[in-house]
């Protein structure tokens, strides 16, 4: 079983891939499907890290919205019909930067 570390560390990971596509731009993101896709697919990764997290840890840790992250993982896996690629982009162009740093605080704080 991983451990929350290797989860956090699963996160960090995932939003690195966004990352590289983010730099591609909104006007891409909305034109090409496979970018969708990958967006899709690492969002997915990160919601079911989050979803693996002990309970305890994200009780420790409130500062991150855990649920809201579970929640959306639910709905892109199984109400993927109601995807709307503008609130797509714009977590992944607000939401993720903010989730990135609380991440690396947190793998920081782990290491000490």
């Amino acid at each position: 079983m991983r451990s929350d570390k290797q989860r956090l560390i699963d996160i960090q990971e995932a939003i690195i891939k966004i990352e590289k596509y983010t730099l591609k731009g909104k006007d891409m993101f909305m034109k090409d499907e496979l970018i969708q896709t990958w967006m899709l697919y690492n969002l997915q990764i990160i919601g079911e890290a989050v979803r693996s997290i002990s309970q305890n840890f994200k009780n420790c840790h409130e500062n991150i919205q855990w649920n809201d992250i579970s929640d959306f993982r639910n709905l892109l896996v199984h109400e993927y019909f109601r995807i709307d690629l503008e609130i797509v982009w714009q977590i992944i162009e607000q939401e993720i930067p903010e989730l990135k740093i609380k991440i690396k605080l947190l793998l920081k704080e782990i290491q000490t």
